[in-house]
């Protein structure tokens, strides 16, 4: 594949921009065998097709999550199983889209700039947890049902992806 996506859907409409997000990503992963450049394209994609404050994946290592690939400001490294957002999608294994997140107990807040927090995780072929995708943005209320089937999508994509290699 290129190194260029291509959209013909309105960013407001983003049912239609996942429609034409994943099988360009997809056809991205075709062929790779590292998780991590994976994962990073995966990123970057994203950040191309959707104008959020922050994208990236935590991944499950030692029983914590760790920083993986990211694009954005500078992040937490590691997060505790059940801590913040991301800890707490892990811990119950489903998307957690949070509307504001001063109103998440035990929000983690590694930018003051972040409002709004969707978090969906990564799982292998057996289904286990295997790393989060985490999207902040700057503004309030910002995800919805659009993202949340969108991104899952592309989540169970990378898992099954990953889970071949």
């Amino acid at each position: 594949m290129s190194g260029t996506l291509h959209f013909e859907s309105s960013v407001n409409n983003r049912a239609d921009r996942y429609a034409e997000l994943i099988p360009q990503l997809s056809a991205l992963l075709v062929g790779e065998n590292d998780a991590i450049a994976c994962m990073a394209n995966v990123v970057a994609a994203i950040r191309e097709a959707f104008p959020f404050f922050w994208i990236g994946f935590y991944r499950v290592v030692d029983q914590e999550l760790v920083l993986g690939p990211f694009q954005g400001s500078i992040a937490c490294t590691r997060i505790a199983l059940g801590r913040g957002v991301c800890g707490a999608a892990w811990q119950k294994n489903e998307t957690l889209l949070v509307p504001d997140v001063d109103a998440f107990p035990g929000h983690i807040a590694c930018s003051s700039l972040s409002r709004s927090e969707i978090v969906v995780p990564v799982r292998n072929a057996e289904g286990n947890v295997i790393a989060v995708l985490d999207i902040d943005s700057d503004q309030l209320n910002d995800f919805g049902k659009a993202d949340q089937l969108g991104l899952e999508q592309i989540c169970d994509m990378l898992g099954k992806h990953l889970s071949e290699i």
